[in-house]
């Protein structure tokens, strides 16, 4: 009688071993599915910090191409003797209520801020918006019209350019960004005059239609605290005794009154406020670089301020299609005021190129001027 040779699939042995691969299999699959479905939410997760990241970088800061500033090779020169030490910010306001802060549309407000960083001295100048200058291509308008062609590199090339500076960093803001500071600084103190009171009032109305939020009427005249909506609308009047030239005026008595309320403010109101506004505005400056500014706001003070061309080197007129402008009439003399005004650096001398400038801003403007 044969021998049965045994099967090695009946062994008991056997059974047991294959249910414990078929379980180790069964168990890799279920790793890797869940694996997968892990790596799959991170992705999301990932991609979804990414994107706001991205978003916050594009709408608060700007990252300006290496080489797109333009800084005269004299003006270089020039400040590693009178400007070092100093930090040239350009400030622009722009007539914005739909969020738009990179170009097309015109600064109704360019200043120049200038730090010293030694002592914490600042010195405002506003450049008049209609000022006839070179718009940082070589072709001649109104200043606020270089903003709207190429953004803030255009515009801080037409500041550096005409007044000789070497600007590398703006911030930009429009009537949302500057509402937004003022409220959470809790508004800040301004004499309203009786000549005032109506266009605030008027300002804040179509205001309060573009950016779809209440406003509260000015009652009265006199020193008083206004709130962001009402201290904006402050800052665009200008249908008064001295146009546009006292509207700048106003624009800087804002950023000053500002600056003081800020200093009031503890660190905390000061940072949740830099968190809370920086995407409301355009700036060549990350967050870090404003909290590490404002961390030591009480150190500024701003101790004069005024307006480019100077009332005595400059007048009105329209000028052929550029319109009504302020003409710089002899922007050679405006540069040297203003160096010694900012630097406290006498007998400057005008580069070459700002000295073209002049003459070509003097050649197209004579025929109007007579």
């Amino acid at each position: 009688m044969a021998t049965r040779r045994p099967n090695p699939n009946n062994s008991p042995n056997r059974r047991p071993n294959e249910m414990n691969r078929r379980r180790k299999k069964k168990k890799s699959k279920v790793g890797k599915i869940i694996l997968f479905t892990i790596e799959i939410v991170a992705l999301i997760l990932v991609t979804m910090f990414l994107y706001s990241a991205l978003k916050v970088e594009r709408v608060g800061k700007v990252n300006i191409a290496e080489g797109s500033i333009v800084i005269n090779e004299a003006v270089k020169e020039h400040a590693e003797v009178a400007m070092k030490g100093f930090r040239n910010v350009a400030l622009f306001g722009v007539d914005s209520t739909d969020g738009r802060l990179d170009k097309n549309t015109r600064t109704d407000t360019i200043m120049i801020a200038s730090i010293n960083l030694d002592n914490g001295e600042v010195r405002l100048v506003s450049v008049y918006r209609d000022t006839y200058l070179n718009l940082g291509n070589d072709r001649y308008n109104k200043a606020n019209a270089a903003y709207a062609q190429g953004g803030p590199e255009q515009a801080i090339n037409m500041l550096n350019m005409n007044l000789d500076l070497n600007i590398k960093d703006f911030v930009t803001v429009g009537f949302k960004g500057l509402v937004e500071t003022i409220d959470a600084l809790g508004g800040i103190m301004i004499e309203v005059t009786d000549a005032e009171l109506v266009h605030i009032n008027n300002y804040q109305q179509t205001m309060a239609k573009d950016l779809r939020r209440d406003f509260v009427p000015v009652q009265n005249t006199g020193l008083q605290k206004l709130d962001g909506m009402q201290a904006t609308a402050y800052c665009r009047v200008r249908f008064t005794a001295g146009d546009d030239f006292r509207r700048a005026e106003r624009n800087r008595e804002v950023l000053k009154q500002i600056l003081d309320e800020a200093k009031k403010a503890s660190p905390a109101t000061i940072n949740k406020i830099a968190n809370e506004v920086f995407g409301s505005i355009y700036t060549s400056f990350d967050l870090a670089d404003i909290v590490s500014i404002l961390a030591d706001i009480t150190k500024y003070r701003i101790v004069d301020d005024g307006g480019f061309p100077e009332a005595s080197m400059r007048t009105t007129g329209t000028i052929g299609r550029a319109g009504s402008c302020v003409v710089p009439l002899d922007l050679e003399k405006n540069a040297i005021w203003l160096h010694e005004f900012l630097f406290a650096f006498e007998q400057y001398t005008p580069s070459a190129d700002l000295k073209s400038y002049s003459e070509k801003i003097r050649s197209d403007t004579s025929q109007y001027l007579r």
